[in-house]
């Protein structure tokens, strides 16, 4: 069942791919009309403007483009999707409208200097400039409503561009009027006045674009609101080291989930997933990766010279043996405290609790306890069944814990309980 990011996505897409081809089919006539007149009325700015919508018809098939690759499914190459295909298609559009903007000031600055030379424009030039300023402002509107809706930087971005079309129209517009008027100065100091803002624009667009591909992570509200979606989730007691970074416009989550130490490999994987689902409800989430932790490492880390696993049990299998007594069950609990064991002795079912005294006293648990290198030794003992149940209480039996605090105690008969506890951690 898809996640709500993946149909946000999808929506996403469609709203793009809705909203460019407009921007193309609308474009594609604004060049000619703009290049054709402005060569018919003498207006070198009406062309240039003409040029400026070729510009935009080129990021627009930038943008189809992005659009196309950015909802591949992940691959080899691309193991977390292609997201970032849109925002490296924000790059470029920031890269285009610095140089736009540029090339805007260098033309007003030669227009400056030789205002002597620009021929008088013809009126039919400023009509076509009116309907392009109205045209490009209509279609900025409808673009950004649509990209805010679904939450797009690099529609955002492409908006925006038909702003600055926009902008540069009413500059051609001004000149004109200007012209017509016989004060030609009006037209190049607007012209650089929107060149810079387009320019600076484009910056704008472009550095957020390089964040983004730098691994730069949520805002502290949504980062907040992912933390309330793990602490919400039963089992998990804290979290930490949780890290965002933007894919997109979306965003791949880590974090370290801290579960009860004690509880089975099992359950904590359940928990772990269970946390996963809640944060991929959240729109802005696209994958989770989610790592549980008996205790916080960010704080607190086992010891790296505890012994493994394979060692433990040789060593309980070489010390019980002199004993006549055999390992059943063993868990073993690796924390910034040190090693914790649990064992259950196996004994036959003739055996009698007089037998079980005995036993326990042959066995020197604080000599085993240093001999596994373990912080806290857990003996129990447990009657060994012929045949395996499900679902009904355990049988009797004796136990004893060893703790280095607490010296040698006399056995005490407990009933046993099934406690699953997990090997170690993940």
């Amino acid at each position: 069942m898809p996640n709500a990011a993946t149909v946000h996505i999808a929506e996403k897409q469609d709203v793009a791919r809705k909203s460019t081809l407009v921007s193309v089919a609308l474009n594609s006539v604004l060049v000619v009309l703009q290049i054709a007149v402005g060569l018919f009325a003498h207006s070198q700015a009406l062309v240039a403007d003409g040029v400026h919508s070729l510009a935009d018809l080129i990021s627009d098939f930038v943008v189809l483009l992005a659009n196309r690759h950015s909802g591949a499914q992940p691959d080899a190459d691309h193991n977390y999707g292609h997201s970032r295909y849109e925002t490296v298609a924000s790059l470029f559009l920031g890269a285009l409208l610095i140089a736009v903007g540029v090339g805007m000031l260098w033309r007003a600055g030669t227009r400056l200097a030789n205002l002597d030379e620009i021929p008088p424009v013809h009126l039919v030039a400023l009509a076509v400039a009116v309907l392009v300023l109205v045209s490009k402002e209509a279609l900025f509107r409808y673009m950004l409503r649509e990209a805010q809706r679904v939450r797009s930087a690099m529609l955002v971005a492409n908006a925006w561009h038909a702003r600055s079309d926009a902008a540069s129209s009413l500059v051609v517009a001004i000149g004109i009027v200007g012209s017509v008027a016989g004060v030609r100065l009006l037209d190049p100091i607007a012209a650089a006045i929107v060149g810079f803002m387009v320019a600076r624009m484009g910056w704008t667009f472009g550095w957020d674009a390089l964040q983004d591909l730098s691994d730069r992570a949520l805002d502290e509200t949504a980062t907040d609101d992912i933390r309330k979606l793990l602490l919400a989730t039963p089992g998990v007691r804290d979290v930490h080291e949780l890290r965002t970074r933007k894919m997109g416009d979306s965003a791949l989550v880590d974090a370290h989930i801290l579960v009860d130490p004690l509880i089975s490999v099992s359950e904590g994987h359940y928990i772990a997933e269970s946390a996963r689902a809640r944060v991929l409800t959240d729109p802005r989430v696209i994958d989770a990766l989610i790592h549980v932790d008996p205790e916080n490492d960010a704080v607190a880390r086992p010891p790296v010279n505890l012994p493994p696993r394979e060692q433990v049990l040789a060593q309980l299998d070489e010390a019980l043996g002199e004993q006549g007594a055999k390992a059943g069950p063993v868990n073993l609990h690796y924390l910034s405290t040190g090693l914790d064991v649990e064992v259950t002795l196996q004994r036959d079912a003739r055996e009698h609790d007089a037998d079980d005294a005995l036993l326990i006293e042959r066995l020197d648990l604080d000599a085993l306890r240093r001999r596994l290198g373990a912080r806290r030794l857990d003996v129990r003992l447990s009657m060994q069944a012929t045949a395996t149940a499900t679902g009904g209480a355990g049988p009797a039996a004796d136990a004893r814990r060893h703790d280095p605090d607490e010296g040698r105690k006399p056995v005490q008969p407990r009933a046993e309980k099934d406690h699953r506890v997990p090997h170690g951690t993940h």
